[in-house]
Parts: C-alpha cells; structure tokens; sequence
C-alpha cells in the first residue's frame, strides 16, 4: 500500500477539505499539517485487524451488552480537527463527550479514544504526524494495532504527552483503558488464529 504525500498543487498551497472531495474516491485522503496525504483502502490483514477489535468494542460499549455502553465506536470517521482532516482506522467517543451522534460527512470533535492499524506505509505517518494531532486535540487514548508483529500498544495522554500503558504481543489478554471492563484475547486479531473450521456446521 502507497502512500502519495503533496501539496495541493504548484504555488504549494495549503491543501483544504476540497482537496479531499477530489481525490480519487478509491483512496483515502487525509491533510496533515497542510499536506493532502492518500493511500489506497486498507489490505485484507488491516482490514480484519480493524474489524475484529471494532466487534469486540461495539457490543459491550457501544450498545451495553456484556459491558458499561455509553460509547459511540465508529470505523474509519473523517475528523477535522483544526485544519487537518484525519481518519482514523477506529475511533471512540464517550456519549457525555458527543451527546448526540451527528448527521454530517464528517466530525468536528475530537474523540476520547482513536486506534491506528499499522502498515509499512502508513506507519511513519500514524505514529508521528498524527500522534501529534491527537494530542493536541486531547484525545485520551491512543492505540496502535500492528497485524506484522501481533502486537498493541496502547497510550494515555497526561499533561500533553503519551505515555505509554502497555505493550501486548501474541495472545496477550486485553483489557486496556479506557476499555478495561471488558476482557479478549489478542490473536483475535490475527486471521491465522480462526480456527479451520470455525464457523461451519455441526
């Protein structure tokens, strides 16, 4: 997966929302720091990564069954956060935090919780420029899932710097804020790990 990272266009002009509606609509497009930045959709490995954490969190705290609730949990939300546009692989939001669930493309607040699925191309990116527009924009929790190393990290902020909570690898149980009511193995998040024939009939 590669990234393309340019300005806007010669007079290298801040790039804007607009500079998003064009891209091809194939890609995901971000701005950072003035810098319209694509990439093409996530590979399969990324994907069920996302997919799976996103399942384990949607039930127990987005709708409150086997878990607190009171959480939106949104795959891939386009947040403008200033003047950047960023997308989030997850993204978390406590309801006192955004009452109700807006009805626009995009979101103007800034989440309690974000999740970044890391790939060669992309990593650099997640974990720099827009660690740093997390915490600037105070989002509590920060969580970097790399399907390469099966591993997580997971990140509070305290007085404007992460600090790193844990490092989990492998099989590891999960059960991190601000989702620590809840309890999964790791390797749920690795396809090796499915069984064979799970799924299939008795």
């Amino acid at each position: 997966m590669n990234v393309q990272t340019r300005p806007a266009d010669r007079s290298h002009r801040k790039a804007t929302y607009q500079d998003v509606l064009d891209a091809p609509p194939h890609m995901v497009a971000e701005v950072l720091a003035g810098t319209l930045h694509t990439h093409p959709r996530p590979a399969m490995r990324h994907a069920w990564a996302s997919s799976i954490l996103g399942g384990e969190l949607v039930a127990p705290f987005g709708r409150g069954r086997g878990g607190p609730g009171g959480w939106w949990i949104v795959d891939e939300p386009e947040l403008h956060l200033g003047d950047d546009i960023v997308v989030p692989d997850l993204a978390g939001w406590r309801r006192e935090t955004m009452p109700d669930y807006p009805d626009t493309a995009y979101c103007s607040i800034a989440p309690d919780w974000a999740c970044e699925v890391l790939s060669p191309s992309t990593r650099r990116i997640d974990q720099n420029e827009k660690r740093t527009i997390y915490a600037r924009e105070g989002v509590s929790h920060l969580w970097f899932v790399d399907p390469a190393s099966k591993m997580l990290e997971a990140f509070e902020l305290r007085d404007s710097h992460w600090v790193l909570l844990a490092t989990l690898a492998d099989d590891a149980p999960v059960s991190l804020p601000p989702f620590e009511a809840i309890n999964f193995p790791l390797d749920a998040l690795w396809p090796e790990s499915v069984a064979p024939d799970a799924g299939k009939a008795g």
